[in-house]
């Protein structure tokens, strides 16, 4: 808790996520805002980083979240709502809405929530995307991949980290697949369209890029660039990602002039977005924009790499204040996840050898523990995962060969 003569902003943060992925968020707004959380359980290792702390039945619910926070206004300004969580962001709109915060508009949260939403706004608008149709059964996605074309995308359209994705070459491997799609499930349960809950989408092809970005009265400023390394085809597991400092995407006019024109047609004016794209012969391809900093280490990433503090743009985003974005750092960051080899693998022991990391290794991190059950993509998908390790150098190709022998330092035995 702080004092009295604590001056500095109150931000309102809905939800922490995994200490794991999200401690370094945390720790540096703490360093310029008093932070109140909305959690639905009694805080842990956040109180490091709280002032204070509200506990509510249901994190998911926003009216009752803005209930909860019209109270707390009562007794202190709050200057803004934050949530990096992507199943939270809807409720948190209904939070910043109640006290008047800049990213309070829960219908513009919904239609990046819903992907199907986000297809229906940028195609009016004339936004480059792939075709996308909404189905229902794996008859209408028959039907729908016939005007699509394959190779097909089957898509859940309210999911986010790549579950449930995957890339179908025909009739039978559509029917083959579609009921894995259609049975993802996120870690927090969400409704969505239940009449048409599955995107079948054109396969676009080149290279997948993230852009975090700050918008603030419309205007969109791109942080830093993710080049995205999938895995496990056709599924789309995301298992590594690149973050330059110097990625020459940061000045394309035609990456620059999409990134602008989605968030139009969107209407997403105030915030923090990760938009994911394709960079196509054609040009770069919208896939999908998420209300929120980006996940799996990214703005770790791209605060190793450029030296912005992702956590203090995204906080100065949600409050108005200024930020500065200037880098101060030119270099390249990289992240790679590691896996289990079989399916339903019961871990034994797990572990780095630390004497075998090469230089430049940032962090090495275990996140499984012996006698956890787990399984690679498909069936591990994103809780498959059961070790990272972040590296940075100067290029990309130094950057990767430090996290392949990050890779042979590891080991893990089968129980």
């Amino acid at each position: 808790m702080t004092g009295p003569e604590d001056t500095r902003p109150l931000l309102l943060v809905v939800a922490t996520g995994m200490r794991t992925y999200r401690e370094y968020l945390l720790r540096s707004i703490s360093a310029e805002y008093r932070v109140h959380l909305f959690l639905n359980a009694e805080p842990e290792w956040e109180k490091e980083y709280a002032a204070g702390w509200t506990v509510l039945p249901n994190t998911m619910d926003g009216p009752a979240m803005a209930a909860a926070a019209t109270e707390l206004a009562r007794r202190e300004e709050i200057a803004g709502v934050l949530c990096w969580d992507e199943a939270r962001i809807h409720a948190a709109a209904f939070v910043a809405q109640a006290v008047g915060a800049r990213n309070g508009d829960p219908e513009v949260v919904w239609r990046l929530r819903d992907k199907g939403r986000t297809r229906a706004a940028l195609d009016v608008a004339g936004v480059a995307q792939p075709r996308s149709i909404p189905v229902k059964t794996v008859d209408d996605a028959v039907a729908a991949a016939e005007v699509v074309g394959y190779p097909a995308i089957l898509k859940p359209r309210g999911l986010g980290a790549s579950l449930g994705v995957v890339k179908v070459a025909d009739e039978a491997q559509l029917r083959a697949n579609f009921g894995f799609t259609q049975k993802a499930e996120g870690p927090e349960p969400v409704v969505f369209d239940t009449d048409q809950p599955i995107l079948v989408e054109e396969f676009v092809s080149g290279e997948e890029i993230s852009v975090d970005s700050v918008v603030r009265d419309g205007e969109v400023t791109p942080l830093f660039i993710g080049r995205k390394v999938v895995g496990y085809p056709p599924y789309a597991e995301e298992v590594g990602h690149f973050v330059d400092a110097a990625d020459p995407l940061l000045a394309d006019p035609a990456l620059l002039k999409a990134l602008q024109r989605t968030h139009e047609a969107l209407g997403f004016t105030d915030g923090i977005t990760h938009s994911e794209f394709m960079l196509t012969a054609s040009g770069p391809k919208v896939i999908e924009v998420n209300g929120r900093l980006g996940g799996d280490m990214i703005p770790f990433l791209g605060s190793l790499a450029t030296g912005i503090d992702p956590g203090l743009a995204a906080a100065a985003a949600a409050t108005g204040r200024p930020a500065d974005l200037t880098p101060t750092r030119g270099q390249v960051a990289g992240i790679r996840f590691f896996y289990v080899a079989e399916e339903d693998t019961t871990i034994g022991s797990l572990g780095f050898a630390e004497n075998a990391l090469p230089e430049g290794i940032e962090r090495v991190v275990v996140v499984a523990k012996p006698g956890a059950v787990v399984s690679p993509p498909p069936k591990g998908t994103v809780w498959g995962r059961i070790a990272f390790a972040v590296a940075t150098g100067d290029s990309r190709e130094q950057v990767a060969d430090r996290l392949a022998a990050a890779e042979a330092a590891f080991e893990v035995k089968p129980a």
